[in-house]
């Protein structure tokens, strides 16, 4: 993977984890302005994952990495992101795919007694595309 330096994320946390990824999945966004988009395509997209707590576990992970890398990889790599259950009712832009990653990654977070948090979503569509997806305080839990 080609080294990068992201978009950085202010926070007080003691520990920041910066998880990078990539997987390769085909989409399609059918509408009239996604011009030829709306044709079947594919990509490899790169993602960066920045989350950052002050307790670690009993191991001494914010969270292992092995397990962030099975939620998002495992998720996607080599499918149709239409099919996949998440974009039911909705196309999946690179927008989506981030709030999408967030969201499973936050999830396994608030499974975990240290209180973590992912702060950063980072994906990149292309060479000359990406999103960074950062949530709101409210979007966390307690």
């Amino acid at each position: 993977m080609i080294q990068q330096i992201y978009p950085s994320v202010a926070h007080d946390f003691r520990y920041e984890l910066n998880k990078d990824m990539h997987f390769a999945a085909a989409h399609f966004i059918p509408h009239e302005a996604a011009g030829v988009c709306a044709n079947m395509h594919g990509h490899t997209y790169f993602v960066n994952v920045t989350i950052a707590g002050d307790e670690l576990d009993e191991v001494g992970f914010l969270i292992d990495f092995k397990e962030l890398k099975r939620a998002i990889h495992g998720a996607f790599d080599h499918t149709v992101m239409n099919d996949h259950p998440a974009f039911t009712n909705m196309y999946p832009t690179t927008e989506r795919v981030a709030a999408y990653i967030w969201q499973a990654v936050q999830q396994k977070l608030d499974d975990k007694p240290n209180g973590a948090r992912c702060l950063q979503v980072f994906v990149r569509e292309t060479p000359t595309s990406y999103i960074c997806y950062r949530p709101k305080a409210s979007d966390f839990r307690g």
